[in-house]
């Protein structure tokens, strides 16, 4: 099993430059929930002198006197008094005097969702208490919203205090699969395709185990910890959850929002703001077309794997999980799992180019490109997995993604240069490239500017 903690060099590369800076910080971490925020602080403060102080949703006095309770126990001394944050900080800051000490306040979030008034007082303790301090004050926090009005809003009394924040993203690929050192490409990518990118997920598998067997105990079991986790993330985050699962259920159908609101029975014109709450906790992701420079055509899609996967095949099912038929659900994710897999796997593929495992060019934009043509109704749509592309080089690749063995790659190579033909992108200045991804080929095409990776081929280019 993978440690918790991989891949974060960057991150703490940036809070090591900050600690060295020898003054009074004021950090922000932020980022959506199960990220691995709390990790990452306590990894960076666990050799250096700190308080650490999870705030909880009881309002200012009560978080007040246990930040006390924990300063006190720091210094191994008896409890303050204290009526606010402030008092707290006092009596911190008259026990180092100038030496460094690093302050976490987790869930800052709470705080600002409790007490409207929590970011003033947090602006005097920075401006007057911290001023000449060595302190380096840590605020991280998992509600994208609250963290944004009370701390990195122009609103925000705080804002103009930080000294740097910083907004932790889920794992590249190449981190992801440390998760899983001792499997090969292709139950790499299954088992990704299920815990997705997010380290709260990847830690719950174990990849010495079948990945049903995973499925059936960690997922499926209503004891478990990922049993409920798509209700739970959405109730912590929002109002009118149920509004939220409808719409997420229907993601895994659909994209255009009009068939989203179609299938989770609201109203199209309401959409919109829900879609835009799912955006801002980092749930969901809004796909243009890549070639335009202001797209009026959008997708919504699921970000996150294991979210994806809960809505497909957990929350649909809850009635049979909640009777104890998880035979049942099993037989159906198994029945339904490589078409599933085959939409993760574009992800992966997708990441790789973008992060630089597969270089073929510099390109500038990656996304998707979908459209019409002139042609029989129902028949004259066209959709490309992957474009890559470069305005001043004016290089374009195109790429599809198959969860199959023995592919055709020249079939494939001919139906993606017909769709290809569609895209009017600086038509016929432009040069060309093609990639198509696949378990294996049963033949591949030796042709300039064409490239095919199957798993081996995907492995080594990750190695």
């Amino acid at each position: 099993m993978c440690p918790n903690f991989v891949n974060r060099k960057r991150e703490l590369e940036f809070l090591e430059n900050k600690y060295k800076e020898g003054k009074r910080q004021l950090i922000v971490i932020y980022g959506r929930r199960r990220i691995g925020k709390t990790e990452l602080i306590t990894h960076f403060a666990r050799n250096r002198e700190h308080i650490y102080f999870l705030a909880n949703k009881r309002g200012t006095l009560a978080n007040a006197d246990r930040f006390a309770e924990k300063a006190a126990k720091f210094f191994n001394d008896i409890k303050p008094a204290v009526k606010d944050f402030d008092d707290v900080f006092r009596y911190i800051i008259n026990r180092i005097k100038n030496k460094k000490l690093i302050i976490i306040i987790d869930e800052f979030s709470y705080l600002v969702e409790k007490d409207p008034a929590i970011s003033s007082v947090f602006q005097f303790i920075v401006d007057e208490i911290l001023k000449k301090s060595n302190v380096m004050l840590i605020l991280c926090g998992s509600s994208m919203s609250m963290m944004e009005k009370g701390v990195l809003s122009y609103k925000s009394p705080l804002y103009g205090r930080r000294t740097g924040q910083w907004k932790l993203n889920p794992l590249n690929i190449k981190a992801t699969m440390k998760f899983f050192p001792d499997l090969d490409m292709e139950n790499i990518i299954e088992f990704y395709s299920v815990a997705g990118d997010v380290p709260a997920y990847l830690i719950k598998l174990d990849p010495k185990k079948d990945l049903f067997e995973n499925i059936r105990k960690k997922i499926l079991a209503k004891s478990e910890f990922l049993y409920d986790e798509g209700r739970n993330l959405l109730m912590q985050e929002l109002r009118e959850p149920d509004t939220y699962l409808g719409i997420l259920e229907a993601m895994t159908k659909a994209s255009r929002p009009g068939e989203i609101a179609n299938l989770a029975r609201i109203d199209a014109k309401d959409l919109p703001k829900y879609i835009k709450n799912l955006q801002k906790i980092d749930i969901i992701e809004k796909i243009n077309l890549i070639t335009e420079r202001k797209p009026k055509k959008t997708l919504y899609m699921i970000k996150d794997n294991f979210i994806k996967f809960w809505f497909r095949f957990v929350y649909p099912n809850k009635s049979e999980l909640e009777e104890n038929n998880i035979d049942e659900v099993s037989a159906e994710i198994r029945k339904n799992f490589s078409q599933y897999v085959g939409n993760c796997f574009e992800k992966f593929c997708f990441g790789m180019l973008k992060e630089g495992y597969i270089k073929i060019f510099k390109f500038t934009k990656i996304g998707k490109q979908w459209g019409k043509f002139k042609g029989e109704k129902g028949k004259n749509t066209y959709e490309i997995d992957i474009v890559a592309l470069n305005n001043k080089t004016e290089q374009i690749l195109f790429a599809e993604c198959k969860w199959k063995n023995n592919v055709n790659a020249s079939k494939i190579l001919q139906e993606l240069k017909e769709k290809a033909n569609y895209v009017g992108w600086h038509k016929n200045k432009r040069k060309e490239y093609y990639v198509i991804f696949a378990k294996s080929f049963k033949n591949r095409v030796k042709e300039r500017n064409v490239f095919c990776f199957d798993l081996n081929d995907i492995e080594n280019a990750l190695r």
